[in-house]
């Protein structure tokens, strides 16, 4: 008796591990219509809808834009900004490093705190700066400087010819590159952003903050 009831309740226990032969079919169309709605989600934010002009044909694109700017501007334009913020974060970044070591030999550019070293700088030598941004800002963009005539000439957004070093000879290194470089933008617009509300915070350059961690913090 004891025997029959142990069998038993071991095939019921196995039950619990096989397949319906009841509802296959349903279980089938239940995991299809998953499996769509999952494609028609972001990649990046899974519980939005996938934005439609990022259809996943630019580099980089894994469907993040829940603020909906595709929906309102050129998504070319966007790239293009995003890529050129990219680009001045990632010096931006390394600049705010360098300046703790190497800096100019006055006591107006001696500050090693980015966030005060700014406001110390001579008015004209930010003039020059500002003016020198819009110069090749201007001439790299042939003074088209709207979403919609920037790329009338049929150029890739962010491509400004610039490759001293032929790194785009090759197709297949081109694109590991593109890659790399959206990546490590979006990383540095990330990176320099926390290192300058360090500096506001704590009155002291990113090496210097490092340098004076304390255990416990």
């Amino acid at each position: 008796m004891l025997r029959s009831v142990l069998v038993l309740a071991a095939c019921a226990g196995a039950s619990a591990f096989t397949t319906s032969a009841v509802l296959p079919k349903a279980g089938l169309r239940k995991a299809s219509s998953t499996a769509v709605k999952m494609q028609d989600n972001s990649a990046a934010v899974p519980f939005l809808p996938r934005p439609a002009a990022l259809d996943g044909s630019m580099v980089g694109d894994v469907g993040f834009d829940p603020l909906g700017f595709t929906e309102k501007y050129d998504i070319k334009w966007l790239r293009e900004a995003e890529l050129k913020h990219g680009r001045v974060c990632m010096l931006a970044s390394l600049g705010c490093l360098v300046q703790e070591i190497v800096h100019l030999p006055s006591e107006a550019t001696s500050n090693p705190v980015a966030s005060e070293a700014f406001f110390q700088a001579p008015s004209g030598g930010l003039w020059q700066i500002f003016t020198g941004i819009a110069i090749v800002e201007h001439l790299s963009n042939k003074f088209n400087m709207s979403g919609e005539t920037m790329f009338k000439s049929g150029r890739a957004a962010g491509d400004l010819g610039f490759d001293p070093l032929n790194f785009g000879k090759n197709p297949t290194a081109r694109a590991r590159y593109e890659l790399a470089e959206i990546k490590n933008g979006r990383l540095a617009m990330l990176g320099f952003s926390g290192m300058i509300h360090g500096c506001f915070i704590t009155g002291k350059g990113p090496l210097a903050v490092l340098t004076s961690l304390e255990y416990p913090y």
